[in-house]
């Protein structure tokens, strides 16, 4: 049976696959295969040290969360509070959607 912090983890994932263009929904499935850890947590690590550097042009602080959701995936006590905080990422997300439809329709 999975802990809770692997339910939010798991509820986050396929929240941002569900969000997400096919193409990157795909890669979002396979980083989450268990055979592909030698590459999430390299992966992991370099968005957060690309996310430090977030005030360069090319780089962003929006790699910090991403790397932290890779790496969340193989460090237990990340998991809940990385899957709580990407679930609400994901519901503001929806609410400014549905916020931008409505303004645009009238």
């Amino acid at each position: 049976m999975k802990d809770d912090g692997q339910q939010k983890l798991d509820q986050a994932y396929e929240g941002l696959e569900r969000e997400t263009p096919d193409r990157i929904a795909r890669a979002i499935r396979w980083l989450r295969d268990p055979k592909s850890k030698w590459v999430r947590l390299p992966l992991g690590f370099v968005l957060i040290a690309g996310g430090l550097f977030g005030f360069l042009p090319i780089l962003g602080f929006e790699f910090i969360p991403l790397g932290l959701l890779l790496i969340a995936q193989d460090v237990p006590f990340l998991r809940e509070p990385v899957g709580r905080f990407t679930l609400w990422l994901e519901h503001k997300w929806v609410d400014l959607r549905h916020w931008w439809q409505q303004k645009r329709q009238r």
